[in-house]
């Protein structure tokens, strides 16, 4: 049994956050559940799809996070209490039926999980999604710890069916992926089986209908108002004429600035859970007997920015800071020193920081930057589509796209030029090859095609473009965890039910006429095949197709085969310096080859110049 479906009421476990979230959903009696996977939210889908091998709980990998949340609209609107699980770029994605759907409202829980990211640990931007709450009128909920994500996870779904609208439960990486005991619950009993009872007057979002809809959306958002004035998740502690207003894991590090100063006895600590609608009146009140107030929240200013509001609506004046020179950043993740440094020089409290440890005499620490993995396919295709260009004497620009491909973009690789978001590599491709005279070569995942690659490939066709695509096919989502995607042979999980749809025929059939496959490591016959697809005039599209070396190590279908460099290498490094696999060290100046992380593709013996390298004898 699943350690999250445990029905042990008071016992404590040891949880990821993920994990909690998870519990708190299976606690609250969570029926349905959709995804597009995303770090930092992954581990929490992946529990729930385990979770729904074992019970009748409903969960999909979607095919991206618009769907997921039009998928997850109809479940909630069918009285199913549902959750949408997607990274905070996602939110971008699912925008669109977001703002509307806020509007429309739910009749069954539906509780929308952003993960934010600040720091970037895995994405290409940090936005605030705390302000998706307040562009669609919607309740925003904020977890300060692991054990808290299980309940706020609960509470998301009473919100909900109270107030009959999605409520945003917003997580950062540091709550997603941290561990903590966490105290389980009662399980809630799951209804699997909605009814939608027709309403045209109140789903059918023509214009008519949407006018009536936006008051209701404003009645409910005075509704939430009044509930975050009195919601126990807006938490005063303390006392004191200093004032602290603070979110997330910065109330964490508040408390332990406030007791490692010893200043306990002058600050009082307002902890919002509840970030949207603000809690006014608490706030307000709060306001009054401060002398300063110092808010404290990773990403934008977003509170910072309410609390003046609202202090300039109640005629408090009072200093309010938060972001700003020797204040708070609104760059990347805070930490507790950078709390209680900034917490002193704004009361004007004396500290004294601790002197660093002294490391001038180790070494220095080697730096290990990002890389494909070892026997990784993209790689390969990097490689040969580089060989094929230069072949060709051609000028290129790279488009690149979200994924593990996006490594591609570092020496000696160097195929990636341009990254936006998911599936911009197509439709940029499409802009670049107007644009310019170069010849345009864009890179796109199988998961990342299905996920928003297909439209702007539609629109290439349609508008003549020039340019060739590059499908890096490895048969998985694999940078977020080997998740699934429509393209996946679903019964290598031993799961069945599922379709399978072929990239090639889905190309095809959007008018492509020049398709190619390739097995990437068949060396030659690859950069023959990709030079024929680069000298096409139109649309060329190239699909590479391998498996994913982790994925299929993990099913037991790759039987590594080590190689080893001989004696004949006469030291030209053409291994190192062309394709750069992390299985290359060197020793006394000479390429070796690792072979406990050698999978034996292959690649660098196709390479070497002196046939050098060949397979280790056991």
């Amino acid at each position: 049994m699943h350690k999250l479906l445990q029905n042990a009421p008071d016992q404590e476990i040891m949880l990821l956050g993920n994990e909690s979230l998870a519990r708190g959903a299976v606690e609250a009696g969570l029926a349905f559940a959709t995804t597009y996977p995303g770090t930092p939210s992954s581990e929490l889908s992946l529990n729930l799809f385990q979770i729904s091998q074992e019970t009748d709980l409903y969960f999909e990998y979607s095919t991206n996070e618009k769907v997921a949340l039009e998928v997850a609209a109809a479940a909630a609107n069918s009285g199913l209490r549902t959750m949408c699980i997607m990274k905070h770029v996602g939110l971008n994605v699912a925008a669109d039926p977001l703002m509307t759907l806020a509007y429309v409202g739910v009749k069954g829980g539906l509780v929308i999980l952003t993960a934010d990211d600040p720091s970037m640990f895995s994405s290409q931007n940090e936005q605030d999604n705390r302000y998706y709450g307040k562009f669609a009128g919607l309740p925003v909920l904020e977890p300060s710890s692991v054990a808290e994500a299980k309940d706020m996870a609960k509470a998301a779904f009473e919100l909900s069916e109270t107030l009959q609208e999605p409520v945003i439960l917003r997580t950062t990486t540091r709550i997603n992926h941290s561990s903590a005991f966490v105290t389980l619950g009662d399980i809630k009993e799951r209804n699997t089986k909605g009814e939608f009872i027709k309403d045209p007057m109140s789903f059918v979002t023509v214009p008519a209908v949407s006018r009536k809809l936006h008051v209701k959306l404003l009645e409910n958002l005075d509704k939430a108002q009044a509930i975050s004035n009195r919601s126990e998740h807006n938490i005063l502690t303390g006392t004191g004429r200093f004032g602290v207003i603070c979110n997330g894991v910065s109330f964490l590090y508040a408390e332990d600035a406030v007791k490692d100063l010893g200043i306990e006895d002058k600050v009082k600590i307002l902890r919002i859970g509840f970030s949207n609608p603000m809690p006014d009146q608490m706030i307000e009140a709060f306001l009054k007997d401060c002398d300063k107030v110092l808010v404290i929240e990773e990403g934008e200013p977003f509170m910072e920015e309410a609390v003046r509001s609202i202090a300039q609506d109640a005629g408090i004046s009072v200093s309010i800071k938060g972001k700003g020179d020797n204040l708070f950043s609104r760059l990347y993740e805070f930490d507790p020193a950078m709390v209680k440094r900034v917490m002193a020089s704004y009361f004007e409290i004396e500290y004294q920081a601790k002197e660093p440890v002294d490391t001038s005499n180790l070494p220095e620490i080697p730096q290990r930057p990002p890389n494909l993995c070892s026997g990784c396919s993209h790689r390969a295709t990097f490689y040969e589509v580089k060989e094929a260009a230069k072949a060709l004497d051609m000028d290129t620009i790279c488009p690149s796209d979200i994924g593990c491909y996006t490594l591609g973009f570092l020496p000696p690789l160097s195929t990636g030029d341009f990254v936006l978001c998911m599936g911009a590599s197509v439709s940029s491709s499409c802009g670049f090859a107007k644009a310019t005279d170069k010849k345009v070569i864009s890179f796109i995942g199988d998961s990342t095609f299905f996920h928003s690659g297909m439209t702007g490939l539609a629109n290439a066709v349609f508008n003549n473009h020039n340019f060739t695509l590059v499908i890096l096919d490895n048969g998985i989502t694999a940078m977020t965890g080997h998740q699934p995607n429509p393209g996946v042979d679903m019964s290598l999980f031993n799961l069945e039910g599922y379709n399978r749809i072929s990239i090639e025929n889905v190309v095809k059939a959007l008018g492509v006429e020049h398709v190619t496959v390739v097995k990437p490591f068949k060396v030659k016959k690859s950069v023959e095949a990709i030079k024929e697809a680069l000298a096409f005039e139109g649309v060329s599209v190239i699909i590479s197709k391998e498996p994913c070396a982790l994925h299929a190590k993990g099913l037991k279908l790759l039987k590594p085969r080590a190689f080893t460099v001989t004696d004949r290498c006469k030291n030209h490094r053409d291994c190192i310096n062309e394709i750069a696999c992390p299985s290359f060290f060197l020793e006394d100046d000479k390429v070796r080859i690792d072979a406990t992380t050698c999978v034996g593709c292959a690649l660098c013996a196709q390479i070497c110049p002196e046939n050098a390298i060949v397979p280790l004898k056991k």
